[in-house]
């Protein structure tokens, strides 16, 4: 059996790496918590234009009729950047649902979802349509139809919105796996935030100096950032495998993306803590980049199930 991403796979992720990378620096990310839509303004037609939107959808309707697997660590990429827009609700969740994919693999039609029991959607005054949670199956309505109101968010760049009551209208689709895809692509997410966390990190501490010496060559410093990292290191194999599980419609998957979502969560909160601490002060300072993306962190651990909820349902499949 293989247990490693293939040539190509590493090839699309390393395509959305070099993408992300110019289309939504920390500048772009800080502008998105001021500006009227929270959105970023090139990276979402880019992604776009280079399929990852439509990634899950058949070629037949315009998509590259690619599976989880293909797409997870694309995923990963845009938390690595805290990514200002709905990529895991529309890419992930929604494509593979809607019954006529083809405008949102093309990124003509912009979905986001409310599936995670909160009754919130990111995103939802700029989408076009919103997946929501019935009680038989899931709603697909259009967003004009929606009564949504603002709710607070920790992160400005990730705006969220309370969804009023579906219209008889709208669409209905039955998708069990719905909720399971964007537990993992927030999983995902983490992992890449994680990452990103514990690069500023080890960046900074190979500058800053004190004594004399780097403040990274101190035995507290170092211990903090390879607990981190271990951390980071147990949560991605998880991640992999509930897309695996997914890709494969394993009947443990469900299992699966608890794991590995509450395995992220943790993770980031660890890194998240042990960035605040080697930072210093300036960790706290909302002039520093460090924040957009500890913030995000903050944000995701609670999406789509926190660590507490995902080792509740894992627990209870055990026992």
């Amino acid at each position: 059996m293989r247990f490693a991403f293939t040539p190509e796979q590493l090839a699309f992720r390393d395509a959305a790496r070099d993408l992300l990378t110019g289309e939504c620096p920390p500048a772009a990310v800080r502008a998105a918590w001021t500006s009227a839509t929270g959105r970023s303004v090139t990276a979402w037609p880019a992604l776009a234009a280079m399929g990852v939107l439509g990634a899950l959808a058949p070629e037949a309707a315009g998509g590259l009729g690619l599976n989880l697997v293909d797409l997870v660590l694309v995923l990963e990429e845009t938390g690595y950047v805290a990514l200002p827009d709905p990529i895991v609700e529309h890419a992930a969740v929604a494509v593979p649902l809607l019954p006529d994919p083809g405008p949102a693999a093309a990124g003509e039609v912009t979905v986001t979802a409310a599936l995670d029991g909160s009754g919130l959607a990111v995103w939802a005054d700029t989408a076009d349509l919103v997946v929501v949670d019935g009680r038989d199956a899931l709603a697909v309505a259009a967003r004009a139809e929606l009564a949504l109101a603002p709710r607070r968010s920790v992160d400005g760049a990730r705006r969220l919105f309370g969804v009023g009551p579906v219209p008889d209208t709208a669409a209905r689709v039955v998708d069990p796996a719905a909720f399971e895809r964007g537990a993992l692509g927030a999983a995902a997410q983490l992992v890449g935030l994680t990452r990103r966390l514990l690069d500023l990190t080890v960046g900074y501490v190979a500058e800053r100096r004190q004594f004399g010496v780097p403040v990274g060559s101190f035995q507290a410093v170092k211990h903090h950032l390879a607990d981190a990292r271990l951390a980071l290191e147990f949560a991605a194999p998880l991640v992999y495998r509930a897309a695996w599980s997914l890709a494969a419609t394993d009947p443990d998957a469900a299992l699966h993306v608890s794991m590995a979502k509450a395995q992220a969560g943790d993770a980031a909160h660890r890194t998240g803590r042990a960035a605040l601490q080697c930072h210093g002060a300036i960790g706290y300072s909302y002039e520093y980049d460090l924040h957009l993306y500890l913030k995000r962190a903050w944000a995701l651990a609670a999406a789509w199930g926190d660590a507490p909820w995902h080792r509740g349902r894992v627990g209870r499949a055990i026992l």
